[in-house]
């Protein structure tokens, strides 16, 4: 390994982004080496990763699994660690260079948070850390001088785009969605919806939470929660635009009125590879957009009255305060739910607004009030559902 190598921790290898970056990375070998590894609970793929890519440690999430990792990796040099602290103790290490903080939900803020102490640059693929404590997270990482690149394709965008107008104010940003596999759909239909239907995304491949949270449009609110404090703006400056063939990533608006666009063929691997070489582009052999096939780019406004999660989330967004983490918690819970057939696709919206109402609003909530919040939100939803 060269001094110039580029030591990366994957906090979430075994999900769909984390796999994606052992591909970047094994395509790159010159430019990346893998330092960390951590999965919850998937321990025969985190097993795998390790055998393969030798890196310094392994975390495993579940504590009951410590021991299988542990003995299949017993005639390596690979430093086993098991449990949520853990996760938080190693992101504080100085063994790395940056971490690709790719843990799904809430789970993944305490770990982000610690690497930032530590003045680890963030590659976030975790919406989630931004939705439930943005304030506090953005004054951590400037505090730390910590540059966080996002991972996101449409956050990605907007980041791309404002690369060299640091100086130029901006007007709004557009986060462009696909409209997921139930675009133009209504309630009659969705109350239908079971879980293999809407595990299929017409364009991206993703984990099942995510997928989820695409097909209700709860994703797209989640974003505009997160692009609020990634690029430090006010809620109406804020736009969603429905984009089904997902070419254009996202759009940003100046004062002047000009329009900067990044576009590319719907492949995660691609902000992936752009986060965790920045500032460099690298040279890749993804496929490339032609023109020449793209004729038709559409653009819509969403349905609110019908995917009535993006309403719940922009309330959130504008409301401020404990209220984003309330709504994030009870998603969590009534995906999961929903996963397992437990309600239905137009319940998991119920679980949510009934959670935003009994957990009490705090308007300047602290760390502590944010972690209590989750929890009272993830006990009300759990309630409704009866789990």
């Amino acid at each position: 390994m060269n001094s110039s190598t580029k030591r990366i921790a994957i906090f979430g290898s075994t999900g769909s982004i984390g796999k994606q970056a052992l591909d970047v990375i094994e395509a790159n070998p010159d430019k990346f080496s893998v330092e960390i590894l951590t999965a919850n609970a998937n321990a025969d793929l985190l097993i795998d990763q390790a055998l393969k890519y030798q890196p310094n440690i392994v975390v495993i999430g579940d504590e009951q699994k410590y021991e299988a990792v542990k003995g299949a990796l017993s005639k390596t040099d690979i430093k086993v660690f098991a449990g949520e602290k853990a996760l938080e103790e190693v992101a504080s290490m100085d063994c790395y260079d940056l971490m690709l903080a790719a843990i799904v939900g809430y789970a993944g803020l305490k770990p982000t948070l610690n690497a930032i102490h530590a003045g680890k640059p963030i590659a976030l693929a975790n919406k989630e850390t931004l939705v439930v404590a943005g304030d506090i997270v953005m004054r951590t990482a400037v505090e730390k001088r910590v540059p966080i690149i996002p991972v996101d394709s449409e956050h990605s965008a907007i980041f791309q785009c404002l690369v060299g107008e640091l100086r130029n104010p901006i007007e709004k940003v557009i986060l462009t969605a696909s409209g997921g596999p139930f675009f133009g759909k209504k309630p009659n239909f969705l109350v239908n919806v079971r879980r293999e239907h809407a595990l299929q995304h017409p364009n991206w491949s993703m984990g099942a939470k995510i997928t989820i949270d695409s097909a209700t449009l709860m994703n797209k609110g989640l974003e505009m929660i997160e692009a609020r404090w990634l690029f430090n703006l006010k809620p109406q400056q804020i736009e969603i635009v429905v984009h089904p063939q997902s070419i254009i990533h996202s759009m940003v608006q100046f004062e002047d009125g000009s329009i900067k666009a990044q576009m590319g063929l719907p492949d995660m691997k691609l902000p992936i590879q752009y986060a965790m070489a920045f500032p460099r582009r690298i040279h890749n052999d993804f496929p490339r957009a032609d023109f020449k096939k793209l004729r038709n780019l559409t653009f819509d406004e969403p349905d609110f009255r019908t995917f009535r999660n993006l309403t719940l989330a922009v309330e959130a967004l504008n409301k401020g305060g404990n209220l984003p983490c309330v709504l994030n918690a009870a998603n969590e819970i009534a995906v999961y739910a929903f996963l397992r057939n437990r309600i239905g696709f137009l319940d998991m919206t119920d679980v949510i607004e009934y959670a935003m109402q009994k957990v009490p609003f705090i308007d300047k909530p602290n760390l502590e009030d944010y972690f209590e919040s989750d929890g009272e939100a993830r006990s009300y939803a759990a309630d409704m559902i009866k789990l």
